[in-house]
């Protein structure tokens, strides 16, 4: 394939990208951040690239996939380490009827569980915070941490039982 002109393919396509990055994140920065990041991941694999009349498909697959790991790593990051028996009441409410009440007051809760993170071991608290606050998988906190991954799955665990028990000595005090 011939070489392409980087800054002639963004004008041709940044338009149409932008508006496939904002169908799916819904924020207008947050689709531009996905449009820039599906433009250099597009950017190191140029060469891949054998039909140039199909570049504006590919970069939109780009950009589609992009927006998913993106709002993917998103709802990781926001994910609090609940007991399931406190999340039940609110499984099956819908976005509208959370008031701000109900808001403050997950807030609270996911503060107190950094809080009492604090408690655990360096160990147990290495892999819950890669885990909840980066949103790693096992697999990748084990090489991370030079571990086996069986190890990292008994420390997680490990670390959420002392969790639920401290918060269980709480509840009870």
């Amino acid at each position: 394939m011939g070489s392409i002109d980087f800054n002639q393919l963004y004008r041709e396509h940044s338009q149409r990208l932008h508006y496939i990055a904002y169908s799916y994140a819904k924020d207008r920065f947050i689709a531009e951040d996905i449009v820039q990041e599906a433009f250099l991941k597009a950017y190191k694999k140029l060469e891949t690239v054998e039909d140039s009349n199909k570049l504006g498909a590919w970069l939109s697959a780009i950009t589609a996939r992009t927006a998913i790991d993106f709002l993917r790593m998103e709802k990781r990051k926001n994910w609090m380490l609940v007991d399931p028996s406190i999340m039940e009441p609110m499984i099956g409410r819908s976005e509208a009827s959370v008031n701000l009440e109900e808001e403050v007051g997950l807030r609270l809760f996911n503060e107190e569980v950094i809080q009492t993170m604090g408690c655990l071991s360096k160990e147990f608290q290495e892999v819950l915070i890669l885990k909840i606050h980066y949103g790693l998988k096992e697999n990748e906190i084990a090489s991370l941490l030079d571990l086996k991954s069986a190890t990292v799955k008994t420390r997680l665990y490990r670390a959420r039982k002392q969790l639920k028990h401290v918060f269980a000595e709480k509840e009870s005090a």
